[in-house]
């Protein structure tokens, strides 16, 4: 992952290998915090593409921390719940 654009109220990071699964989780946890006016990414090219990701806000930063570990709490959260199901 790297910043291809830093500025107080706005980034854009290169996701490096990842796709559309985990960007798009990601725009929408942004999405849902008051603090972001705009969260959306792109993939350019569809076999060698990077995805960008843009956020706008008060603290982009902290807003793609938030976003993160709240995502991380869901797949905890879904990780317990099979293995509860599965009896594992």
């Amino acid at each position: 992952m790297k910043f291809l654009e830093d500025e107080e109220n706005k980034v854009i990071l290169e996701v490096t290998g990842e796709t559309h699964t985990i960007c798009n989780i990601i725009r929408k946890r942004l999405m849902e915090q008051d603090n972001v006016s705009a969260a959306a990414y792109e993939i350019t090219h569809p076999l060698i593409g990077q995805p960008e990701l843009e956020v706008h806000g008060s603290n982009p930063k902290e807003s793609l921390i938030t976003a993160s570990n709240t995502v991380k709490e869901e797949v905890a959260e879904f990780k317990d719940t099979l293995i509860d199901a599965f009896g594992e």
